[in-house]
């Protein structure tokens, strides 16, 4: 590996990359083999997809952990620095992407192939052959009604509370990141530990509106368009609020090490930065899902 001073610090091969696709490998085994229709599904490999998460949780626990040793010992430069920032921009790109696909399905969904399906446009003769009757009107399970009466999610209650805690999460971040430029370290833990609160506070309220949904509202994963698209976009921003939940403790928990300072602190901004992007796609979601039903 390169140390000298000035030069840009290239680790030594790793182990660490092949852990992670053996984890990979077999979460996504086990996770495949417990589908209904395969020959062990529903739930017949979800054993073998928890051994799988518990390699890829030590491989991250051991790869990141080797990179923040190399970061506080100072083997990093500016050029580094500027390699991770790139890296995570990218990163969040990608994001972006991922989630303007499951938008893109919700538009077409509901400005184009329901309001076909109820003849709109020049489209008589596809609702008059395929779905006589059919209004196509949003929310719908589609014309054949798939997963039987559900009701739609109203805007104002669980959804509008977890808009205000979300939004307030990315204030408290962005208090705790002055308080790092200002060295302020109490500002830096109890900005922190606000932010990872809130986003604990909004994976659970999530979580019983899930719960609602199913067992009082007949809404599910089957209920048709609505459902599916509904459960898919909410569904994985959970998830994404849950990881940047993860990251921003991990940062708690070094900010209490005393790692960090005014000048070195990409972690932290990468986290930050994620937890914005999480900020600003559930802002998409209230109003396109929640809000204009």
């Amino acid at each position: 590996m390169s140390t000298q001073a000035g030069s840009y610090y290239l680790p030594t091969p790793s182990h660490w990359p092949i852990i992670g696709s053996v984890g990979l490998f077999t979460t996504l085994f086990g996770f495949a083999s417990a589908l209904p229709g395969t020959p062990d599904g529903p739930v017949g490999n979800l054993g073998v997809m928890y051994v799988g998460l518990a390699i890829i949780a030590f491989m991250l626990f051991g790869w990141f952990g080797q990179v923040i040793g190399e970061s506080e010992s100072g083997k990093y430069n500016a050029q580094v620095d500027t390699s991770f920032r790139m890296g995570m921009v990218w990163f969040i790109f990608s994001e972006v992407m991922f989630f303007a696909a499951f938008f893109g399905a919700l538009f077409y969904a509901r400005q184009l192939s329901v309001p076909w399906l109820g003849g709109a446009g020049n489209n008589a003769m596809t609702n008059s052959l395929l779905w006589k009757g059919y209004a196509g009107t949003w929310p719908t399970n589609g014309p054949g009604a798939v997963g039987g009466k559900f009701e739609h999610m109203a805007a104002f209650g669980i959804p509008l509370w977890n808009t205000i805690i979300l939004l307030t999460s990315g204030l408290t971040v962005t208090w705790a990141h002055w308080g790092l430029k200002k060295e302020n370290r109490g500002q830096l833990i109890m900005g922190l530990f606000l932010t990872v609160a809130l986003g604990g506070l909004f994976v659970s309220l999530q979580a019983y509106e899930y719960m609602h949904a199913y067992h009082e509202m007949g809404l599910k994963l089957t209920s048709g368009i609505y459902g599916t698209t509904f459960f898919m976009l909410t569904g994985f921003h959970g998830l994404h609020v849950t990881i940047g939940a993860i990251m921003l403790l991990v940062m708690l928990i070094r900010s209490t090490k005393g790692h960090f300072t005014a000048k070195n602190h990409f972690a932290f901004e990468a986290a930050a930065w994620y937890w914005h992007f999480v900020d600003v796609v559930w802002l998409g979601l209230f109003i396109f899902v929640y809000w204009l039903v």
